[in-house]
């Protein structure tokens, strides 16, 4: 998948047999980038950052399970050879530090090879704002999938990086131990849906919609 706008260019590359979205977004002129979500197959994404002359600044982390962030010690190694400053790793809250030291275990429960536990340089706070790849990105914390699960919005682009929180129809799955349904749907009535129907969501899964296509479409945000 590949999205234009203006004065950037962001590609999402599925990776892992789980399929989850990463994406690579960046800036035409400059060819900074931000990577969200290295779930994996970082020999393919270092591969796509090096044949477009891209330098990656950061690498953000939606939240801790191991298709979102398994890759992101392997894609840091790989840009270590090809870029002098290596990107700032910036994750989702800190209540999901314990995902992040427990991938390597999610992987071998799953039986996917190549995923490592995540290191952060920083952890985030609702309603910070990110510098990046010249760009600025608003974090929101909306827990309930993961307990530390933020979204990163870049407001000027239009469009919200929701990791495992919405998808077109549907929202992120809540039956882990830790998992709470109840707070997930609050929290994205009260943290996403203000932020404009013509948002564009980019989620974990699957194809991308609207705040306005799910706030008129989605069940389990019409419900109540």
């Amino acid at each position: 998948m590949h999205l234009a706008y203006p004065g950037m260019q962001l590609r999402v590359v599925p990776v892992t047999p789980i399929r989850q979205n990463c994406s690579i977004l960046w800036d035409e002129a400059t060819r900074q980038a931000v990577v969200v979500d290295p779930g994996g197959d970082a020999d393919a994404l270092a591969q796509f950052i090096q044949q477009n002359a891209l330098t990656v600044d950061a690498i953000l982390l939606t939240h801790g399970h191991l298709d979102h962030a398994g890759g992101t010690a392997p894609l840091c190694r790989a840009l270590a050879k090809t870029q002098a400053k290596p990107p700032v790793v910036i994750g989702p809250q800190e209540e999901d530090a314990f995902l992040l030291s427990s991938i390597e275990n999610q992987a071998r429960h799953f039986g996917i090879e190549g995923l490592e536990n995540a290191q952060v340089d920083r952890y985030t706070q609702d309603g910070e704002q990110i510098q990046a790849a010249g760009r600025t990105f608003h974090v929101r914390h909306v827990p309930g999938h993961t307990p530390g699960h933020v979204v990163f919005v870049d407001q000027d682009a239009r469009v919200a990086f929701v990791g495992d929180t919405l998808f077109r129809g549907t929202i992120g799955r809540t039956d882990f131990p830790y998992g709470d349904g109840d707070r997930l749907i609050g929290a994205i009535k009260e943290k996403l849906l203000p932020l404009g129907d013509d948002i564009v969501i980019m989620p974990g899964h699957g194809g991308f919609s609207t705040l306005g296509a799910e706030r008129q479409n989605n069940p389990f945000l019409r419900a109540g």
